[in-house]
């Protein structure tokens, strides 16, 4: 075969995948309504019972996450959640009982008892608890002693290794800049350099690697950003390259990849969809950077189209890549304008950030996302996937609930207010809770958490 017409292994799955959409969208399509409504529904009791069976127990099979049970934990407690589902007494102290047990007597948590404290489980397990609420799970954490591990991980070149002689990467900088700031132990001290370190992983692409060197990836890229936003320093970054990289990570699919050249997976609904929500909300104080990058504005309620009819989702990334909003808004909006190197509580940016006004839209097609959500991640009989003809898991069931939150409030000027109905995808019984952009935890879980630490 002639080498110019051969068809790569990256290029056969490519094909493969957008069959596999392109046949449920098909398919969707010549459903009769009362069909097509179905097959748009949430469907939550499948969902609840999925997560709950799992928090209740697990079988043999998931023994090989056995360093991951903070995560598995925090997977189905924020997933139940943002289905604005609670559980039942005995498991709830189950969990914080669980969960005190995995935490180091130096400091941090592991990914079980007795096992070494780990930044990713750290961030897990807080955020778990978190996602529990009440006295008895948010009193468990011991900041004191949190905060000393962090202070351990902490690495001269402004970065945080994730264990004790483990990597240093953006995600270990995340989730500890993440954790500190939610406890409202985060200062100058753990702060110092990290922007550096971001700075040095933001590549030629416009995204952020996970370190100095490596390629682009939406998780990292998210990591970054939101660490940058929560040490007031996200005016740094070159936003509008990490604008345009995460554009055109949307597919014809209608959901994100996360690298370049990378299938599409429904995680991505959150990692690069949440990125998107960051950028909507940090605007204010980047317009100063990005707002030469177009001369194209206009008020975001009214580019919302008024069809529920789902949109075409080819080229849906280009769709929405302008910088979309009120210019003048910025300047007409004082708390979100204010000037970010003026001294500021490091522990009061994340809630500061919710004061923060989305004055521009959504830089992608949220419909289209969620159209991709719905018919190729959600599954009938409960979880979701990373895309057709892979099997159901907590983590997609978590990530792809947190990108279709985002979705839904993509076009809310103020986090937490009912989006209208035009913004949803499907029955408004869809619409979730909303979250935190910044830690993924639902909104009035942090403003518990929040209240908490700042009161002890």
């Amino acid at each position: 075969m002639d080498s110019s017409t051969s068809v790569t292994v990256t290029q056969k799955e490519q094909m493969m995948v957008e069959q596999q959409v392109f046949q449920i969208y098909s398919l969707f399509a010549d459903l009769p309504p009362n069909s097509q409504s179905f097959m748009l529904e949430i469907q939550r009791d499948s969902h609840i019972d999925y997560l709950t069976n799992g928090l209740r127990g697990l079988g043999s099979s998931f023994c090989v996450l056995d360093a991951n049970r903070p995560w598995l934990c925090y997977w189905i407690l924020h997933s139940l959640a943002l289905l604005e589902e609670s559980i039942d007494e005995e498991l709830e102290n189950n969990a914080i009982d669980f969960l005190s047990r995995c935490e180091d007597p130096n400091g941090g948590y592991g990914g079980g008892p007795g096992q070494m404290p780990h930044l990713a489980t750290t961030y897990a397990a807080i955020n778990s608890l978190i996602s529990l609420g009440g006295h008895s799970s948010l009193s468990s954490i011991n900041r004191d002693s949190v905060y000393s591990f962090l202070r351990q991980m902490k690495q001269p070149n402004g970065g945080f290794r994730m264990h004790d002689g483990g990597e240093v990467d953006v995600r270990a900088c995340y989730t500890a800049i993440s954790v500190a700031s939610i406890l409202n132990i985060l200062d100058e001290r753990l702060v110092e350099h990290v922007g550096d370190f971001i700075l040095s992983c933001q590549t030629h692409e416009g995204g952020i690697a996970g370190e100095p060197g490596s390629e682009a990836h939406g998780g990292y890229t998210y990591c970054g950003i939101a660490t940058m936003i929560l040490i007031n320093e996200v005016r740094r970054l070159d936003v509008a390259a990490l604008l345009d990289w995460v554009v055109f990570r949307q597919g014809i699919e209608c959901g994100f990849q996360g690298r370049v050249n990378k299938l599409v997976d429904g995680c991505y609904s959150f990692w690069q969809g949440g990125v998107s929500a960051l950028l909507q909300r940090s605007y204010p104080i980047i317009s100063g950077l990005v707002a030469s990058e177009s001369e194209e504005y206009s008020d975001a309620d009214s580019t919302l189209s008024a069809t529920s009819d789902i949109p075409e989702c080819e080229h849906a990334a280009t769709g929405g890549s302008s910088l979309q909003g009120d210019n003048e808004a910025c300047h007409n909006n004082p708390e979100g304008a204010r000037d970010p190197s003026a001294p500021t509580n490091l522990n009061d940016v994340g809630h500061n950030f919710l004061e923060w006004k989305a004055s521009m839209g959504p830089p992608f097609n949220p419909m289209a996302l969620q159209q991709y959500i719905l018919l190729c991640s959600q599954l009938q009989e409960g979880g979701f996937r990373d895309k057709p003809g892979k099997s159901r898991d907590f983590y997609h069931t978590c990530y792809c609930l947190s990108g279709l939150s985002a979705c839904q409030y993509s076009w809310s000027g103020d986090l937490g207010s009912q989006p209208a109905p035009q913004a949803i995808l499907g029955p408004y019984s869809n619409l979730l809770e909303p979250i935190h952009p910044l830690y993924n935890i639902v909104l009035k879980k942090y403003h518990e958490a929040r209240d908490f630490f700042s009161s002890t």
